[in-house]
């Protein structure tokens, strides 16, 4: 399981929400956004399906495996079916997040 932190690739063009969906869309992901303001907590939790989280803007940190990752604008994060993880915003700035799910 490769569960790494993926970063903006230029090849992809600027980044921003058009591309960003577009990237993720085109690994058969459906996509919403999410605002997640300071303080906002996701405890301990697994899916069902396959996830990517992204952020566009803000600090956004995943626990799992072990592992703490910290996404920043332009990260992305393979979050695989029935993985542990949790999720926490970090510092004052909202996170403006791309929620990518694949289901069957």
């Amino acid at each position: 399981m490769n569960t790494e932190i993926e970063h903006w690739d230029k090849k992809w063009g600027e980044m921003n929400e058009r591309n960003m969906r577009k990237v993720i869309e085109s690994r058969g992901y459906s996509v919403v956004k999410y605002v997640y303001p300071p303080g906002t907590y996701f405890p301990d939790h697994e899916h069902a399906f396959d996830k990517m989280d992204t952020v566009l803007k803000g600090k956004f940190k995943i626990e799992a495996l072990g592992k703490r990752f910290v996404l920043k604008a332009g990260d992305m994060l393979y979050v695989p079916a029935g993985l542990i993880h949790n999720a926490e915003v970090l510092g004052d700035e909202d996170v403006v997040s791309l929620d990518a799910s694949k289901v069957d």
